[in-house]
């Protein structure tokens, strides 16, 4: 499999066919850095990231630490092109390149009961699951394209947040709508460590504003380290 670096623009050409869907961008967003082991708040409902609202064993699922242990504590790390941006100490058994957005369609009881019709993606035949088993997830492993500073990299949610599990006119809307969240700075999502190294961020543990994102189909989704390890599990 061919690794294209994310320094920079990567084009649209995809693994599979070309576009079906175009889905709207979302632009200027504040984006947070998250990763499988933190543990910013342990008084917190969500303050934990050793389970993801979609996986109740997503620190073992992973493989541990998204990062280095220290004194007992997970930390996040910079990560390098030089080996896809993968965690140095763990060896990683999904995905790193992962983020959240906040629209929770399992365990929010609003947002579950309006996924079928909102979610663009809904009706088709790989979510068919979705219509009878409510613990099966829409919205897990969907990918999602980023741009910040020039440089494009794409990832898979994985999680739900922050601060708001039910912000559908944020996610799904056409009008670049702000995000309904205000802790974190107002953030509109959380990002890996290996995403934010591959988008620039200037703290690997920082708020990093004007970062754009949309959903893109995984038919589009371009060869890059991103595809070296893709999440499937539910």
């Amino acid at each position: 499999m061919s690794i294209a670096a994310c320094a920079g623009p990567v084009s649209e050409g995809g693994r599979g066919s070309a576009a079906e869907k175009t889905y709207p961008w979302h632009t200027e967003i504040v984006a947070t850095t998250f990763w499988v082991g933190e543990v910013f708040d342990p008084n917190a409902a969500d303050g934990s990231q050793m389970f993801s609202t979609f996986d109740d064993n997503w620190y073992a699922n992973y493989g541990g630490c998204d990062g280095v242990i220290v004194d007992g504590v997970c930390q996040t790390e910079a990560r390098s092109a030089g080996n896809n941006y993968f965690p140095t100490q763990t060896t990683a058994k999904e995905n790193p390149f992962y983020l959240d957005l906040p629209f929770d369609d399992v365990n929010n009881q609003r947002a579950a009961e309006m996924r079928q019709p909102i979610i663009p993606w809904s009706g088709e035949p790989a979510y068919a699951q979705g219509k009878t088993d409510p613990s099966f997830s829409l919205m897990k492993n969907r990918w999602v394209q980023l741009e910040h500073d020039g440089r494009t990299c794409y990832g898979q949610i994985q999680d739900a947040g922050p601060g708001e599990y039910d912000d559908d006119t944020y996610v799904f809307g056409a009008d670049d709508a702000r995000p309904k969240n205000e802790r974190y700075g107002g953030a509109g999502m959380d990002v890996s460590p290996a995403l934010n190294s591959c988008l620039g961020f200037a703290d690997i543990n920082g708020v990093e504003e004007g970062v754009s994102w949309r959903f893109i189909d995984d038919a589009d989704v371009p060869d890059g380290p991103w595809t070296v390890l893709v999440t499937t599990s539910q």
